[in-house]
């Protein structure tokens, strides 16, 4: 397959020539790894999501088939994941499991190519009949990505899931293609799916296929239903589309896709289309997380300003999606801003699902807890949207795999290399070796405690008789970074650099050293006025994580005379700071005294003398600790 004319600025770098070695993103992979996987897949088993491929493999559905109808997505995503990790860190025992799962699913596979526990068979609804809800092209779309992953990390694999996911593939095309059925998937997917497909086969028609999904959206080819045909973005085209709407997770998917297509068919419209979208979407409807989406009866983004922290619906796949949209227009424009949301949404969604030892999740993501949170029971399902404690598993379970992919293929988003040299975007230790299109080679080692240090040094390892560039990311958070030069032999140079890219460009020696310091001190954030539900309210940050509030804190501080995060409010005139390694607030009591009418004239002062300091907790880790009330936004309480 050839580009028209390809508009992308950055290439992404493989997993091949990028690892995460340790630090605070390594540990998620090393639990993603050795725990969530593994989690997944007895989940995956025990309700028989697995087993419906043996059941269309021996002829016997729709009898006992179980999950909904997306449930073999499920599966997709898993095998997704154990691609990347089998990539990242070559684990024999995971691929011959990710054999077996592959087995399962090639046999049900039809002669024609058809592929799903669904539709199609006697006893069961006709293929392609249901578009709007039956999620047919959503499935093969992650079943797309998976054969599009495996076949990037073992181009020399015979599992046979490529093949699976070509002879799918070219049934697509056949049934949907220019000739045949104008129509399109009610939840997006199949459309970024296709082109990763196009990508490591070289197959022109998956691509045009994907192009012509995209173009179709938006002209009616699918049911009105109750939230409106915004709801899977069938209301306006791809290129008229001013912002995100609709659900969420089928917006950012839909996204993804538009970009890839745009990139792959030198499409500057197109491009330009999304990302004036993206930026109002940042600018107007995504919280302080990166989350996205704040309707639970659609699981829908609302209008704009429309950002209640304790209705946050902020569903974990919507920031996957997110994060998919957002990395593929950095790598089409080279924007910074893009990496921002990427490391966000990272920080404040994706690490904020998974609990810490991997195998309980958030469904959703509320910025404010009221009531403290349920325990999940470890055998049971449990409903989907509830914002209580993480749960083991859910009737919905499309976020746990999405998080485990997610976090498998992570180094990927590391850095990137253009013609002249090689892109910084995500600080964590790592090792870089890649090779720039002239023949240059370009080696270093990424050294940081980031975010709990604000220090990145990046240390060369392989000496250059030509320069390159190196890029580092500097956060729009980052006021007053330095940049630091250290040449193995040489006089150190410094520099202030401002929030954006920080460039060094040289003949690097083996044992040069440059350091990017950040400032990662924690501060205040204030909302836009128009965000209504959290005016008059400040919230915590420090570098890249959001921080929280939570009531076992609370308690501890004041002698349990306090005991609920509704009851105080937070001191603005005393800055944030760190105490014994913790981030702490001054806190006043918030509360009125009790009456018949809840309104009155503004408080005066509390009469609590100085307050009390109380520690905050990262948001990606709160509800750690049991039970809790939580929020992010602290209303204003002034002394």
């Amino acid at each position: 397959m050839t580009r028209t004319r390809p508009v992308a600025r950055l290439r992404p770098l493989g997993l091949d020539e990028v690892a995460i070695t340790g630090g605070f993103w390594g540990h998620r992979q090393h639990v993603n790894a050795t725990a969530t996987l593994a989690h997944i897949e007895g989940w995956l088993e025990r309700e028989g999501w697995l087993g419906n491929f043996d059941l269309a493999a021996a002829g016997r559905l729709p009898e006992g088939r179980r999950g909904r109808e997306f449930s073999d997505s499920e599966v997709y995503k898993l095998l997704e994941a154990m691609a990347w990790e089998i990539g990242r860190a070559g684990d024999p025992g995971l691929d011959d499991r990710f054999r077996a799962i592959v087995a399962r699913v090639a046999a049900a596979q039809e002669p024609d190519g058809y592929l799903g526990t669904v539709f199609g068979r006697p006893g069961q609804a006709p293929r392609w009949s249901a578009l709007e809800w039956g999620h047919e092209l959503y499935c093969l779309g992650h079943l797309f990505q998976a054969a599009a992953a495996r076949a990037t990390t073992r181009p020399d694999a015979d599992d046979g899931l490529l093949g699976a996911a070509r002879r799918a593939a070219d049934l697509v095309c056949e049934v949907f293609g220019p000739d045949g059925r104008a129509a399109v998937c009610g939840h997006a997917e199949i459309e970024p799916a296709m082109v990763a497909l196009a990508r490591v086969t070289g197959e022109r028609r998956y691509l045009d296929q994907a192009a012509l999904f995209v173009d179709r959206r938006g002209h009616g080819l699918l049911p009105d239903i109750e939230f409106g045909r915004a709801y899977y973005q069938d209301d306006v085209p791809v290129r008229e589309a001013t912002v995100l709407r609709g659900h969420a997770v089928r917006a950012g998917y839909l996204s993804a896709g538009a970009v890839d297509v745009a990139v792959e068919r030198g499409d500057d419209e197109l491009l330009a289309a999304l990302a004036r979208q993206w930026e109002n979407t940042v600018a107007r409807r995504t919280y302080l997380t990166g989350g996205q989406g704040s309707h639970h009866q659609d699981e829908a983004f609302g209008q704009d300003w429309a950002l209640p922290p304790d209705r946050a619906y902020s569903e974990t796949c919507a920031g996957v999606g997110s994060i998919m949209f957002s990395w593929r227009l950095l790598l089409a424009t080279g924007r910074p801003q893009h990496a921002d949301l990427v490391e966000r949404t990272l920080f404040n969604v994706v690490a904020t699902s998974p609990s810490e030892a991997g195998t309980a999740f958030f469904y959703t993501n509320t910025l404010h807890q009221r009531v403290p949170g349920t325990p999940a029971r470890d055998d049971e399902v449990s409903p989907r949207a509830a914002s209580s404690l993480r749960a083991p598993w859910f009737a919905v379970s499309c976020c746990p795999p999405n998080v485990a992919r997610t976090l498998a293929g992570l180094a990927g988003y590391v850095a990137t290399a253009d013609d002249d040299g090689v892109q910084l975007h995500l600080y964590a230790p790592a090792t870089v070796r890649t090779t720039l299109p002239d023949g240059r080679r370009v080696a270093f080692d990424v050294e940081t405690g980031y975010p709990r240090s604000g220090t990145v040094a990046v240390r060369v390892r392989d000496g250059a008789a030509d320069p390159w560039t190196l890029t580092l990311r500097v956060p729009a958070w980052a006021e007053g970074a330095r940049l630091r030069v250290l040449p193995a032999d040489g006089p150190p140079t410094e520099e202030d650099v401002e929030p954006g890219t920080a460039t060094v460009r040289r003949a690097f020696a083996d044992g040069d050293v440059v350091e990017l310091h950040l400032p990662v001190t924690p501060r205040f954030t204030a909302a836009d006025p128009r965000i209504d539900a959290v005016r008059g309210c400040l919230a915590v940050e420090r570098g890249p994580e959001v921080l929280c509030l939570e009531s076992v804190d609370l308690a501890a501080a004041t002698g349990g005379r306090l005991d609920d995060v509704v009851d105080v409010g937070v001191d603005p005139t005393v800055p944030p700071r760190e105490v014994d390694g913790a981030v702490v607030v001054r806190l006043r009591p918030a509360v009125a005294p009790d009456g018949s009418w809840p309104y009155g004239p503004p408080p005066g002062r509390d009469g609590t003398g100085d307050g009390v300091d109380v520690p905050l907790v990262a948001y990606h880790d709160w509800a750690e600790r049991g039970p809790s009330t939580m929020r992010v936004w602290m209303p204003v309480v002034r002394g």
